[in-house]
């Protein structure tokens, strides 16, 4: 059965395909990577991998361009998916719609799944960890990119101060359900999520993203969060005017905007 949350990422990303792609591909780890690039690397050694929630399939393409493996994507709109199909390497997918908390996979199809993004997001936390260890065979690897807030004294919190009491004092119908299970956020939460459903204990890593860019893009990276979508265009305008207003007082040479933001990186071991 959908959820009223999952209705609404469904809804929101029919209307805003690749946002998320949008906002965080060319971000940069202090080592270069991207949070993508990240992932990637965290399960280079298996040959059939799964990702879930895999939005327009740009982690599908950089896995892809391994031809000797198998890949996999899930996602619950069918409109990412569509552009996941133009990509070359992701178009040798399995694509398929579908939920997380019951996955239209066969048991011990994986060796690795990954997930950017997408699981801090997802209901039932638990039935999803049962699930992706149905799916994943004994040993099989589990890496995700779960977010980790502002980085401090950056456009991304300047963004947060000035856009939460605009979604606060917005009309109840204006306001997003309540997405995912927030004790995914920490690696104790993790954890307890995982753990009774066969994993091992998480790596968990805190990696910086360096989102600095033009004060377009910036705009692109910060205004894609969820809450803004159901508020009124002009309280919308409003804040975007206000944000660029004082995001040009940080500007640097070359009119950039300094930005950044936190992801956990947590990676895990199906027993």
């Amino acid at each position: 059965m959908t959820t009223d949350q999952e209705e609404f990422l469904r809804t929101f990303h029919a209307a805003h395909p690749a946002v998320t792609a949008r906002a965080m591909a060319h971000g940069r780890a202090e080592d270069g990577r991207s949070s993508y690039a990240i992932l990637r690397d965290r399960v280079a050694g298996c040959r059939r991998v799964l990702d879930l929630g895999c939005g327009d399939g740009l982690l599908l393409e950089l896995l892809g361009a391994d031809e000797g493996r198998t890949l996999a994507g899930l996602d619950l709109s069918a409109e990412e998916l569509a552009l996941a199909r133009r990509r070359p390497h992701a178009a040798r997918a399995d694509l398929r719609v579908g939920r997380a908390q019951r996955l239209p996979f066969g048991d011990g199809r994986f060796d690795g799944c990954v997930s950017h993004m997408a699981l801090m997001l997802m209901s039932d936390a638990e039935r999803v960890a049962a699930e992706l260890a149905r799916v994943l065979q004994p040993g099989g690897t589990l890496a995700v990119v779960l977010g980790g807030g502002a980085a401090g004294g950056e456009a991304y919190g300047r963004f947060l101060r000035l856009a939460v009491p605009l979604i606060e004092a917005a009309p109840q119908q204006q306001r997003i359900p309540r997405l995912g299970d927030r004790r995914l956020r920490t690696r104790e939460g993790f954890d307890e999520v995982f753990g009774p459903a066969g994993f091992g204990p998480a790596d968990w890593e805190t990696v910086r993203i360096d989102l600095t860019g033009p004060p377009e893009q910036v705009w692109r990276t910060v205004g894609g969060l969820y809450d803004l979508g159901p508020l009124d265009a002009a309280v919308a305008a409003e804040l975007r005017a206000r944000f660029e207003t004082e995001s040009a007082a940080s500007e640097l040479p070359g009119g950039r905007i300094p930005c950044a933001m936190r992801v956990h990186v947590a990676t895990v071991r199906r027993a």
